[in-house]
């Protein structure tokens, strides 16, 4: 018989817990089996194609990324976690309005099956997240979203659509390169123009 764990973490801004769950369990199964969050994706099972990835919000190391088919509930227990369901805002009425990843991924006809999307929509998410905290030259753009989205694995070979998106947002985003847009901005904000 499994041993079990009292589980509580907050889950796309929602308290949850506690909760009796077999200590073995995996993050996905308890997204899909027990709270009904079912755009996590499991896919490979094993951490290597990311289609399942979900983002832990550290409040020391900032938002990073662990796929949710390897992670088990012991290790989130007390954690922050966003998931594809905690990515859209709301608007005044409580609509969902899209983050600008996922408007960037409509908008470069990037979802072809969609099964990999989440996962690639919380990378890049984190990466986002990231550069908002250390932004970097534009001409390192390239590699960081390589480098961040390169676990991913699509099958439909969507990749080219996926990394200009989120290309494209990076360098139309002020804040997120050293020398784009915004910067100027700030300068001139500082010499009080």
């Amino acid at each position: 018989m499994a041993e079990r764990i009292s589980f509580s973490a907050t889950i796309n801004g929602q308290k949850i817990g506690p909760m009796d769950l077999p200590q073995d369990l995996m993050m996905v199964e308890l997204l899909q089996e027990y709270l009904n969050l079912t755009g996590t994706r499991l896919s490979c099972g094993q951490g290597v194609c990311s289609a399942c990835t979900i983002i832990i919000d550290d409040p020391d190391k900032g938002s990073y990324t662990v796929p949710a088919c390897v992670t088990g509930v012991t290790w989130v227990n007390g954690r922050t976690v966003r998931t594809i369901e905690g990515i859209a805002g709301r608007d005044d009425q409580g609509n969902p309005v899209p983050s600008p990843i996922q408007m960037a991924f409509l908008e470069h006809f990037a979802f072809q099956c969609s099964y990999c999307t989440p996962g690639f929509v919380n990378g890049a998410t984190a990466l986002i997240e990231r550069l908002q905290r250390q932004p970097i030259p534009s001409d390192q753009v390239e590699a960081a979203v390589l480098e961040a989205l390169d676990r991913h694995i699509c099958r439909c070979t969507g990749y080219v659509r996926y990394y200009e998106a989120v290309r494209d947002v990076i360098l139309s985003t002020p804040g997120l390169t050293t020398d784009g847009p915004g910067t100027d901005v700030t300068a001139m904000q500082e010499a009080g123009q």
